[in-house]
């Protein structure tokens, strides 16, 4: 197999092997600077900065762009939970939502909180076929958060359109190495502090689907006064929302979106596609090793997720030897993003035994 070697150059030089991306991604040199200066800025120009909506704004247009959509499309928040309350609150309050087993509580218990909601689990394997005249909506993550299963975008799309059900795609475990489109679906969330390297607290909405062809805007619940179309004129009382998707913007952590600039810009340099054959690959790499020891992973090959059952009791041995992962569900889960290389992989495969 054809060694690789971490993307990025001199953004990272992590300490540890680092394959824990699915919980939280590095921050590149580049965006730990910008936070550093913002925050000694914030001594002389408080901690609004100089200039509060401008990384904002770039941030917005980075991810629209990752995405395939334009910026006037985005929204920007702080979770995904927040988010999903929104999208709960856009549904007739007799609706069923369909979404998969076991999704990650962020996308889906907003959504089971909203009274009058109806919220129908099934397997993911099965989640296009159970699409059913009733379904308002379909919410579900692209990949999942435990094991790295990625779900049939197209044939649960298509399932949706067939039944006019509105889709919700959660792509907080695919944005940044797995290529989408949010023109495909009705509301696409990504909370960005995984994959897109960027703080914590940083978190967009795109919308696509009819939304995107100018289909009428659902109601702004959560509206404050970055969401109005005059910000000088949205300080006081009853603003006039904003004409794009910024009417369903959270007032942002201003730090969080300093960094989130940055981190967007090297992989928008970078490139997802080249991202996503380099991730994939050492994935790859990952499962043969396993294999050679008689292990099967949860998820099917292509994901750069890779949980293992059986190997739990390695998490403490690896922690003491500098390895950074996770186990989610009885899983031994390795997510391998940019900054990871063959080395990573094999002397992971080494300490496994």
């Amino acid at each position: 197999m054809q060694r690789r070697e971490p993307l990025g150059g001199a953004e990272f030089a992590p300490e540890t092997t680092y394959l824990n991306s699915a919980s939280s991604g590095l921050l590149p040199a580049r965006s730990a600077a910008a936070l550093r200066a913002a925050l000694d800025e914030s001594a002389s120009y408080g901690t609004m900065g100089r200039d509060y909506f401008a990384a904002a704004s770039a941030s917005r247009a980075a991810f629209a762009r990752l995405m395939g959509v334009p910026a006037e499309r985005v929204a920007v928040g702080s979770s995904v939970a927040v988010q999903s309350a929104f999208v709960a609150a856009s549904l007739p309050a007799d609706a069923e939502v369909l979404a998969p087993e076991g999704d990650f509580s962020s996308l889906v218990n907003p959504l089971a909180a909203r009274p009058g909601l109806t919220l129908r689990t099934v397997p993911l394997e099965a989640l296009a076929d159970e699409v059913r005249p009733g379904t308002a909506l379909v919410a579900f993550s692209a990949v999942q958060s435990r094991d790295g299963r990625i779900a049939d975008l197209a044939a649960v799309r298509e399932a949706a359109r067939a039944h006019g059900a509105r889709t919700y795609l959660d792509a907080t475990q695919a944005a940044g190495w797995l290529p989408l489109r949010a023109a495909d679906f009705d509301f696409v969330v990504a909370g960005a502090f995984k994959w897109l390297l960027c703080p914590r607290g940083t978190t967009f909405m795109a919308f696509g689907g009819e939304l995107g062809a100018g289909a009428p805007w659902p109601a702004a619940p959560h509206a404050g006064w970055v969401a109005g179309e005059d910000l000088d004129a949205s300080n006081y009382g009853l603003i006039r929302p904003a004409a794009t998707a910024r009417r369903f913007d959270e007032p942002h952590a201003f730090y969080s979106y300093v960094g989130a600039e940055q981190s967007l810009a090297l992989i928008d340099e970078l490139g997802v596609d080249t991202i996503h054959a380099h991730n994939t690959a050492l994935a790859a790499h990952y499962r043969a090793g396993l294999a050679e020891r008689g292990l099967t992973p949860v998820s099917a090959p292509g994901s750069a997720i890779v949980s293992t059952p059986g190997l739990t009791d390695a998490e403490h041995r690896l922690s003491e030897a500098g390895v950074r992962i996770s186990v989610r569900g009885g899983l031994l889960r390795a997510a391998f993003h940019l900054y990871n290389s063959t080395d990573d992989v094999e002397r992971l495969l080494s300490l496994l035994g």
